[in-house]
């Protein structure tokens, strides 16, 4: 599964979950619970009877859906998260986590992951003082990302900053100077995402 840039309550339809959490999309979701397409509600009222493995590539591609990842990025994040020490699980949503364009979804400097991924493409994104425009980019602990000075005065950031009423616990936000510091790197359960992620593992246990 490629990044999306298509309608984005479509796949939330699909998986019958709300993915990305906005006004729009639960509304969407509550008048359109059926999986979209001609055969929805046959497709919905069949879900129950599904393989493992079916529901396995159903919660990997909702975490390529959520963190905006191609699947082929996600195989290699998993590979990595799999080499290093601790649960494979916790690491590969840890290293989702500190993807840079998640750090300013997250944050509150952007509305949704693929606003911030524009935001971090387009080079509005410093991180320690240094323009970074890679959304893949790497955060490390005691980073501190910032938007540049002319994008502190832009009307829709300064919006969701205002609405932004929640961050991680491993990150410091400073609304103010419209910057966020990464604290640490995310423990097991601090990641608030509706995926099994074990499911995810268990996935690509499958092809190694």
């Amino acid at each position: 599964m490629a990044s999306y840039h298509g309608p984005k309550a479509k796949p939330q339809r699909r998986f019958g979950e709300l993915l990305v959490p906005r006004p729009k999309y639960s509304r969407i979701l509550e008048n359109r619970s059926a999986p979209p397409g001609e055969h929805g509600k046959q497709r919905s009222f069949r879900s129950s009877r599904r393989s493992n493995y079916a529901l396995q590539l159903d919660e990997k591609q909702k975490l390529s859906f959520i963190y905006n990842v191609r699947e082929r990025q996600l195989r290699n994040y998993y590979k990595k998260a799999d080499l290093m020490p601790g649960p494979t699980g916790v690491n590969l949503l840890s290293l989702l986590e500190r993807r840079l364009d998640n750090i300013v979804y997250r944050s509150g400097l952007a509305a949704t992951i693929w606003s911030a991924r524009q935001i971090v493409g387009h080079g509005h994104i410093h991180v320690n003082g240094r323009r970074v425009n890679l959304p893949s980019y790497q955060v490390r602990p005691g980073d501190v990302i910032e938007v540049s000075p002319k994008m502190k005065k832009n009307v829709h950031i300064i919006e969701w900053m205002q609405q932004s009423a929640y961050s991680p616990p491993y990150m410091s936000v400073d609304k103010d100077s419209f910057s966020v510091t990464l604290d640490r790197a995310p423990e097991e359960g601090e990641v608030q995402t509706p995926v099994d992620i074990q499911m995810v593992v268990e996935f690509y246990n499958r092809l190694t």
